[in-house]
């Protein structure tokens, strides 16, 4: 099991920051409020697909039910956020848009609340605001907002790595802001951190989290060219498959050109060997 700790690519609420941030930053500390804050890889862990949460019509779900057939694309945010979740959400829609795979077809969305205060309210009300702003058909199947009691909040962001604070000072949550990447089985694929991400990115790994079952041969060809930085939460060019694949066409030319050569030699002895009258 990895554990990478990206605490240089979380983006925090500018309210919760003093205006002296730069300075502390800068002596390598961090404020009060970002002490326990950050994002921890877990790749290849599993979720708790039993945790009980409520959908944005009040009704218990038990995560699971979110899971078996498709990768997810998990959130975590609050509903009443006045700063940087508005930002993630949008910036999540931005990235989802230019893939030819759609929410609730070929994969789910799931965003979770942070905050058990929360009620479902808040949660159909966010649902209603961002369905409309995707614009795909089927989409309202499967983008799912939830909220849910403190357990299960914790049991969840405790098994992916997100660690967040409460600030009583200003009433709100420090957090990160990124997405993670489940495969059909719950196990965490990977991250990605930010409030946007490259779609080339997402697509790539949401083929991965699916086994590959879905994409086209194209994407099987790129996907066997690029891998995962966990570093990053990107995907780079894999060098030493390009030089594989490059080594194969290789072969491939010469056998060919070989191929091509032999036949033509055949058919120049076969002519010789004809008879001029025949």
């Amino acid at each position: 099991m990895r554990h990478v700790s990206i605490f240089t690519a979380i983006i925090f609420s500018v309210t919760l920051l003093p205006k002296s941030t730069s300075a502390v930053l800068a002596d390598g500390s961090r404020p009060e409020a970002l002490k326990n804050v950050g994002f921890d890889q877990k790749l290849n862990e599993q979720v708790p697909l039993d945790l009980v949460f409520r959908a944005e019509n009040g009704r218990a779900v038990k995560l699971g039910e979110y899971f078996g057939k498709k990768p997810v694309v998990l959130m975590f945010m609050y509903y009443e956020c006045p700063n940087l979740c508005p930002l993630a959400l949008e910036g999540l829609v931005r990235s989802l848009k230019p893939l030819s795979f759609s929410v609730g077809g070929e994969f789910d969305v799931v965003v979770v609340s942070i905050d058990p205060s929360e009620e479902s309210g808040a949660a159909a009300a966010k649902k209603q605001e961002y369905i409309p702003r995707y614009g795909r058909p089927g989409a309202e199947s499967g983008w799912h907002f939830l909220t849910g009691e403190e357990n299960s909040i914790k049991s969840l962001t405790q098994a992916v790595g997100f660690r967040y604070a409460y600030d009583h000072k200003s009433h709100q949550f420090a957090h990160a802001s990124g997405i993670v990447i489940l495969t059909p089985q719950g196990k965490i694929s990977s991250y990605f951190y930010g409030i946007e991400y490259a779609p080339r990115d997402l697509r790539l790994s949401l083929i991965e989290a699916s086994s590959n079952k879905i994409g086209s041969p194209i994407d099987q060809l790129l996907l066997f060219g690029y891998q995962y930085d966990a570093a990053t939460g990107k995907y780079t060019l894999a060098v030493m498959n390009v030089l594989r694949l490059a080594g194969l066409a290789t072969v491939l030319s010469l056998s060919a050109f070989v191929l091509v050569m032999v036949r033509r030699e055949r058919v120049g002895n076969i002519r010789k060997e004809r008879p001029e009258n025949a």
